[in-house]
């Protein structure tokens, strides 16, 4: 092929992986990202709407730091986010994709309110939380378990199975929902416990979160250890990189497999414990709230660093209180809330293309040769 129909062919845009970005300038492309996203909300605002999007910026900021209470139930709400985040990080950095932290989560709220309701009013406290807690972990991880050992041994897709055991677990929390129901026909447990408080976690300085944070902040610095620094850690690291290199070096795929999963189920066991003794007292099927799966997204966009995940978990939390309290203040349809937090997760998403690749445009002189004609 000729010089000028190479050239002719070469590619206008070439996209090429990108050597590992400085932390600082990842960081300036996400910052970067958040304010064009906020740019282009505004747009849509005021196209939809006719509002000052100023106006709608500064509801989204009362919704999430309004008042005391609003502060330390967006705090609340991150730690619960972060621990599920937590809970599903060392499944994915191994490459089990495990869609079914919601069902492990639920498993352990059924767990801890099955142990409010039986011995919250004839165990003392210092036998029953360390009962509700163990039961709480061991379900969790016995539920992420069982697909582990499947996966392990015969091979099996682990997203549906993860996926279909949440169903599985709604459904055990619907049949035990009716058979706990109060006051009968109501077809909910209502408060547990809600004279005697048996099985309630205790306020902090006055303040009723206080322990599930301490409890989710101290979980975040043991999984960063865990994960970084342990042996276990690791070898979880090069099953996930490659099992065949995992194999020569000698490591036991199937038991990394299994202990990953019980680790990841038994987290999700501690936050199912603390939605129900700490946070809502009660349980349902809606306890979780969707927070197994937005647990993915957080893991995904922090890259399994558990310290990053307090950003990206506070993140997700302030925009959906934010997004929520817009609607409420501002009498909107839920569903332009629901646009702006898409627009701005789209461009947080999407700024990670240009952290982890190259784009380089290729623009060439063109040549025309002219005949002159005497």
């Amino acid at each position: 092929m000729s010089k000028e129909k190479k050239q002719h062919h070469e590619q206008l845009v070439r996209i090429s992986k990108r050597d590992q970005m400085v932390f600082w300038k990842s960081w300036l492309v996400r910052l970067a990202a958040i304010v064009l996203a906020l740019i282009l909300c505004a747009f849509v605002i005021v196209l939809i709407t006719g509002y000052n999007p100023l106006e709608v910026y500064s509801s989204m900021w009362s919704g999430t730091f309004g008042s005391a209470r609003k502060v330390w139930l967006t705090l609340q709400k991150t730690a619960m986010l972060l621990c599920i985040s937590l809970a599903v990080t060392p499944a994915y950095k191994m490459r089990f994709w495990n869609i079914g932290a919601e069902g492990q989560v639920l498993i352990g709220c059924l767990a801890t309110a099955a142990c409010m309701i039986y011995f919250g009013e004839s165990m003392p406290p210092a036998l029953l939380f360390p009962v509700m807690f163990l039961a709480s972990v061991a379900a969790g991880a016995i539920w992420a378990m069982i697909p582990a050992v499947f996966r392990a041994k015969w091979g099996t897709n682990e997203t549906l199975f993860t996926l279909m055991m949440n169903y599985v677990a709604m459904q055990l929390v619907s049949y035990f929902i009716t058979f706990w129901e109060n006051p009968a026909g109501s077809n909910s447990v209502g408060i547990i416990n809600s004279m005697s408080k048996g099985g309630w976690l205790p306020e902090l300085f006055g303040q009723k979160y206080l322990l599930n944070i301490l409890i989710v902040a101290v979980l975040t610095v043991l999984m960063f250890i865990y994960l970084k620094y342990s042996k276990q850690g690791y070898e979880l690291t090069v099953v996930g990189e490659s099992e065949n290199t995992a194999r020569y070096i000698g490591i036991n795929i199937k038991k990394v497999i299994i202990r990953t999963l019980l680790i990841s189920g038994a987290i999700c066991g501690i936050a199912g414990f603390m939605l129900v003794a700490g946070t809502d007292h009660t349980i349902s099927t809606n306890t979780v709230g969707g927070m197994g799966f937005t647990a993915i997204m957080v893991s995904w966009l922090a890259k399994f660093n558990p310290i990053v995940m307090t950003l990206a978990s506070f993140l997700l939390t302030f925009l959906s209180r934010g997004a929520g309290e817009i609607a409420t203040a501002l009498r909107l349809n839920q569903s332009v809330s629901d646009i702006l937090t898409g627009i701005i997760l789209f461009f947080i998403i999407g700024c990670e293309f240009f952290i982890n690749y190259k784009v380089t445009f290729h623009f060439r002189a063109r040549s025309h040769k002219k005949e002159v004609r005497e």
